[in-house]
C-alpha cells in the first residue's frame, strides 16, 4: 500500500477515514456517546493510532470540522451582491442545520462553552478564518463599486451571519428564504 504521509507520519487516507468516521458517529450517537474507540473502530485503525495523532475526541472532530468548513463555506461569486449574500447565507444556514460537519460544529460550540482553551481554539482557528469567508461577498462589492469604500464590514459581516448563528444555536428557529432575504435587504439598501 502506498501511503502519502506527513511529517508526523500519518497516512492520509487512514488520516481521512477517521475524520469521516468521527462525523458520521457524531451525527449518529452525539457528542457524549462518541468515543475514539467507536471512532476506530468505523475507520479501521487502531485507537492507538488515533491516539497518536490527536489527544483528544474533540480534537478529531476539531480537524474534522475545520477541514469541511474550508471546503464547505467558501462563497460563491454571482457578480451580484445581492445573489452572493443570499447563496452564501442560505448555504451557511443549510451547512450548520443539515449537514455532519454542522453537527460537529453544534457539538464544538456546546463542550466550548465549559472548556476554555477550545472556546480559544474555536475562535483563533476556525471564526478566524470563517470571518474572512463571510467578509469576501461584501469585499467583492466594494471592489465592483456596489458598496461604499468606506463601508465598515465587519459590522455588516455581524449584521449578516449574527441572525443565522443565533437561530441555529440559540433559538432553533427555521432559516427560511424569507428571513435571508431580510438580512440581505439590510445590507444592499
Amino acid at each position: 500500500m502506498n501511503h502519502r504521509g506527513n511529517r508526523h507520519g500519518r497516512s492520509e487516507q487512514a488520516r481521512l477515514s477517521v475524520l469521516q468516521a468521527a462525523d458520521d458517529l457524531l451525527a449518529e450517537k452525539g457528542f457524549a456517546q462518541l468515543t475514539i474507540e467507536g471512532i476506530a473502530a468505523r475507520a479501521g485503525v487502531a485507537k492507538q493510532t488515533i491516539y497518536r495523532w490527536w489527544p483528544s475526541k474533540t480534537d478529531v472532530l476539531f480537524d474534522a470540522f475545520a477541514a469541511d468548513a474550508a471546503q464547505d463555506l467558501e462563497p460563491a461569486d454571482t457578480g451580484d451582491l445581492a445573489g452572493d449574500l443570499r447563496a452564501h447565507l442560505e448555504n451557511l444556514a443549510q451547512y450548520l442545520t443539515h449537514s455532519d460537519a454542522g453537527a460537529v460544529f453544534r457539538a464544538l460550540t456546546g463542550q466550548s462553552m465549559h472548556d476554555p482553551a477550545l472556546a480559544a481554539r474555536l475562535r483563533a482557528e476556525h471564526l478566524t478564518h470563517q470571518r474572512a469567508r463571510d467578509r469576501r461577498p461584501l469585499e467583492r462589492a466594494v471592489a465592483r463599486g456596489e458598496l461604499p469604500a468606506d463601508t465598515d464590514l465587519d459590522a455588516a459581516v455581524d449584521r449578516l451571519v449574527g441572525p443565522v448563528y443565533y437561530r441555529v444555536l440559540v433559538t432553533g428557529q427555521p432559516v427560511t428564504p424569507d428571513f435571508v432575504e431580510s438580512l440581505v435587504r439590510q445590507v444592499v439598501a
